[in-house]
């Protein structure tokens, strides 16, 4: 096994990029957040998220947990499958404080497409984490054909199109009709 990850770009963006872009938000609060946004989600959020999910296990499953199994599919999706975007209160319904469901957040960006009819590009299985640069393992995230994040507000606009990740509760399965 080698250590320069062969066939995989992402160990080399420290080593082609041409250094931090300047962000397009020159307000104090869009500094602010984005000055915060890693000691954030690093500490604060993590903190957060065992006190709450150690106080959901004392006091049994929340609404939004039990919303969630009701929606999971009885078929799995596969590629190919069509999809309607659940609606913006089906979704909201599911989430937990931090937004997210079962780890995978919702983020604004993706409520246009509530409601769309969209089709399934694949069923995730594994992706690379760019954060540690290591491959894990994952089930019930789809992925949609041509759905993809160009930016946040916090961070700006970026170039990439990663495709957003969908948790199969906030998806229905529909016919080609």
């Amino acid at each position: 096994m080698t250590n320069d990850f062969d066939g995989c770009q992402l160990p080399c963006i420290p080593k082609f990029s041409l250094g931090y872009a300047q962000p397009t938000e020159r307000t104090v609060i869009g500094r602010v957040k984005r000055l915060l946004a890693a000691p954030w989600n690093r500490h604060v959020k993590k903190w957060l998220k065992q006190m709450y999910y150690t106080s959901v296990r004392w006091h049994g499953e929340s609404s939004h947990q039990i919303t969630a199994k009701e929606f999971a599919p009885t078929i799995p999706f596969q590629q190919g499958d069509w999809a309607r975007v659940r609606s913006r209160e089906e979704i909201l319904a599911t989430l937990d404080p931090f937004k997210e469901l079962k780890g995978c957040a919702f983020l604004p960006e993706m409520y246009q497409y509530c409601g769309t009819k969209q089709r399934v590009l694949r069923s995730m299985r594994h992706f690379m984490d760019e954060r540690d640069y290591k491959l894990k393992k994952v089930r019930g995230v789809i992925l949609l054909e041509n759905v993809i994040c160009n930016g946040t507000p916090t961070f700006g606009e970026c170039d990439r199109c990663c495709f957003l990740f969908w948790r199969e509760e906030w998806l229905e399965k529909i016919s080609e009709d």
